[in-house]
């Protein structure tokens, strides 16, 4: 018996975890193990400080971001005062779940299969890795961490398998030298319709190797091909594969949580990827704190009403952001024309600094009101076309 089981050992999972069994409570971890997000890797300064990521963890520090528009145009954003850090999930999520384990949680390597219940409470079923067998675990909560299109709130929370999503699919490669213009301190972030019709490419660093990849809703979407033109387009196409990895990105967080008994949800499994910039690992974290914040109190009370705070905290921090963001991928990424307007404002010098301002601390930026209303005229002139897309 344990006070908790989560099921998923991402960042979400594992950062659940952790907290959990260093709040003093018992937790099992059910991982299946070997899967590797999709992912550019890119974690801000505020979640390295809040959630205490060793440098060691960070393949590369960014300091530039390139935007590249549908007919080629760069604009170079300085990150200013700081970097963006870049991890490889293949070793980030797995130093998440150890240090979760040395914390005091019980890692279990398996498949979940199903959530059953007597008077006691719930149990969750899993097909053992090792052996193959299904076994059982019981726990008093279950904090569901498995990712987009998540098992667990397909089966226990109302309206869990509702949420749209975009499927991801980047290569790991080698990291070019000499090749293209690939800078290993720039990540590059391409809007352009031939490489995704509704969201974008990407080129990361990780140090001795390269995140390529793109997402797109579009069903007929063919991302494998998608990537190779994007590493044709940016000179990366003798670079040497090290792996292929695709998986859903949710873009919207669902409107429950959880199942007013035993279940919470956190991290993708709540679909909470930031839209427009498809963020996920910052939030995921934040999520997984929030679902254990949620569960603690929870066993504490008695109340099962206390899930809902997992929701509740997080959306009082980050709802207006995601708003905002979701509002700009509905007004930029329906068109090319759209995106190189897009691109054109981020020239201005009061969008890139509030921009990464708000990236790097996880907030809105509301200390200088005339750089926002000088913003938000500037946007409304590129939306209704009172500006040629062109800049100057």
């Amino acid at each position: 018996m344990y006070d908790v089981i989560v099921v998923g050992g991402g960042p979400a999972g594992a950062t659940a975890a952790e907290d959990l069994v260093r709040s003093g409570h018992s937790v099992a971890l059910l991982d299946r193990a070997g899967r590797i997000k999709p992912c550019g890797g890119a974690i801000p300064p505020r979640l390295i400080e809040d959630f205490n990521v060793p440098d060691s963890q960070l393949v590369a520090k960014v300091t530039t971001a390139r935007m590249i528009s549908p007919t080629g145009r760069k604009v170079d954003i300085p990150i200013e005062n700081g970097f963006v850090g870049m991890v490889d999930r293949a070793d980030f999520d797995e130093f998440l779940r150890a240090r979760a384990a040395s914390a005091g949680a019980a890692r279990l390597t398996g498949t979940y299969r199903r959530i059953e219940r007597d008077d006691d409470g719930p149990w969750v079923v899993y097909r053992d890795k090792t052996d193959g067998a299904e076994k059982s675990v019981r726990a008093k909560l279950i904090i569901g961490a498995d990712g987009a299109r998540s098992n667990v709130a397909r089966d226990a929370v109302p309206g869990g398998s509702d949420i749209p999503y975009v499927i991801a699919y980047h290569e790991i490669i080698e990291a070019p030298e000499g090749q293209g213009d690939y800078d290993p301190l720039r990540c590059d972030v391409i809007y352009d319709g031939r490489i995704s019709p509704d969201f974008y490419g990407w080129v990361f660093p990780h140090g001795k190797s390269a995140s390529v990849g793109m997402g797109s809703m579009v069903r007929e979407v063919d991302v494998k091909q998608a990537t190779a033109d994007l590493r044709a387009a940016s000179g990366l196409t003798e670079c040497r594969t090290l792996r292929r990895e695709g998986a859903p990105i949710p873009l919207k967080p669902l409107d429950r949580w959880d199942n007013g008994l035993d279940v919470v949800l956190a991290g993708d499994a709540a679909g909470v990827v930031a839209p427009s910039s498809g963020e996920g690992i910052y939030y995921a974290m934040v999520g997984g704190r929030a679902a254990a914040t949620a569960a603690a109190s929870c066993l504490a009370s008695g109340r099962v009403r206390d899930l809902r705070l997992a929701r509740q905290l997080f959306m009082r921090e980050h709802k207006t952001v995601f708003r905002v963001l979701g509002s700009m991928q509905k007004a930029y990424y329906r068109s090319d024309e759209r995106r190189e307007r897009f691109v054109s404002l981020c020239h201005d010098v009061d969008v890139q600094r509030l921009t990464f301002e708000a990236y790097m601390n996880k907030r809105l930026v509301r200390a200088r009101p005339m750089a926002h209303l000088k913003i938000g005229l500037k946007n409304l002139a590129h939306l209704t076309r009172l500006v040629p897309a062109a800049r100057t």
